[in-house]
Formats: structure tokens, C-alpha cells, sequence
């Protein structure tokens, strides 16, 4: 789960980089399109820069890890770092019972 909250609606985001993408002739540069509709929404330039970019990568118009794949990624990732903790306890467990069995009185 994300540390920081989201105080941006999917909507209000998609709609500020639409806003940006729409308009970005209208400014000398990109960046002064940015800090003009930030300013209009009431968050920092540099976040609605990042949504910008984001919209860019998974558009394919700018190079960069899609976010489902990133997601699919960090998910696969957790998966495995799971899996790795379940084995060292079970190979952890193995070895216990192991010498338990070993430390038992032989029966005739």
C-alpha cells in the first residue's frame, strides 16, 4: 500500500494531463504549461509533471516500463520474496525434525 494518500481523483488527474497534452502549444515550453495548470488544480508542478510522463510511458509515446507491467512486476516480485521466507522456515523446520529424530532412543 502507498505510504503517501492520493488527494487527486483518477479523474481530476486525467484530466489535468489531458489539459496539459491539449494545450501544451499554447505555452512556450511544456514545463510553463505544467506550472500553469498545476497551479489551476492546486498541486505541485512536479507531480503532474510525473502524471504527465506516466500517461506517456503507457501511451508507448515515451520509453519506459508500462505501469501494469511495473505492477505485475512488483507483484511477482512480492510473490517470490514469500515463497523464499516459506522455504527457509520449512528448511529450517526440516532440519529441527531431522535432529529430533536423531536424538530420539533407538527402539529394537
Amino acid at each position: 500500500m502507498s505510504k503517501t494518500t492520493n488527494k487527486f481523483s483518477p479523474e481530476v488527474r486525467a484530466r489535468a494531463v489531458r489539459m496539459i497534452l491539449d494545450h501544451e502549444s499554447d505555452y512556450p515550453s511544456r514545463w510553463s504549461a505544467v506550472v500553469s495548470v498545476a497551479d489551476k488544480i492546486g498541486c505541485a508542478p512536479q507531480t503532474l509533471h510525473e502524471w504527465v510522463k506516466k500517461v506517456e510511458v503507457d501511451s508507448g509515446k515515451r520509453a519506459g516500463v508500462p505501469t501494469d507491467t511495473a505492477d505485475k512486476l512488483k507483484a511477482l516480485e512480492r510473490e517470490n520474496r514469500e515463497l523464499r521466507q516459506a522455504n527457509e522456515i520449512l528448511r529450517k523446520a526440516s532440519a529441527y525434525f531431522a535432529q529430533a529424530e536423531l536424538d530420539r532412543p533407538f527402539k529394537r
